[in-house]
């Protein structure tokens, strides 16, 4: 069992007795109200897209899945490629396996494909990834005095907010979790 507040893009859990793969995650506090975690989701039975609000003391059972360590290699339009690092062996996932977890693939990615009953159904992403900007408006000097931030697309279409500092070409750190900047990585 683990928090809600630790589910990610991609990691299936177990609710309501079937499996279901977290699409998107949202980690909200509003005000003086509790915190909750807002998680668009897709059953893998029935392929079935809802959204369910967890409180943030809620726990989640995460199923029981085989994991392989692969290798994010290329997507045709339609297809996701892995390659196993062990035995080169690859496999493939669609969008609807992925969710919102392809806005973080890029090339050489380690990350953990998950199989349930032999069958690929989801990749579990690193906490974050290095990813490289190619559009965003040019930096101002005194940047990191303001905290106002700008969008930042990146490497994958993620769009990003990021300080004033950040310019097109820097590699920047993203939380797979919540989709947000967390540091430079390099000029």
């Amino acid at each position: 069992m683990i928090q809600a507040t630790q589910l990610r893009p991609g990691m299936v859990i177990k609710f309501n007795n079937e499996l279901h793969t977290v699409f998107t995650m949202n980690h909200r506090t509003p005000g003086n109200l509790r915190g909750f975690v807002q998680v668009k989701m897709r059953n893998l039975r029935s392929g079935t897209m809802f959204e369910h609000r967890f409180s943030s003391e809620d726990r989640v059972e995460k199923a029981i899945l085989e994991e392989v360590e692969m290798e994010y290699m290329y997507d045709d339009g339609e297809y996701y490629y892995f390659m196993n690092t062990e035995n080169y062996e690859q496999t493939h996932l669609t969008k609807d396996h992925l969710g919102g977890g392809v806005d973080f693939l890029i090339p050489q990615l380690k990350v953990h494909v998950e199989y349930y009953e032999g069958k690929p159904i989801s990749v579990e992403l690193p906490p974050s990834v290095d990813m490289k900007v190619v559009e965003t408006e040019p930096g101002i000097k005194s940047g990191s005095v303001s905290n106002v931030g700008k969008p930042a697309k990146m490497e994958t279409g993620l769009i990003v907010s990021v300080p004033q500092f950040v310019n097109e070409g820097d590699v920047i750190r993203v939380s797979t979790s919540e989709g947000s900047y967390q540091e430079r990585v390099t000029n």
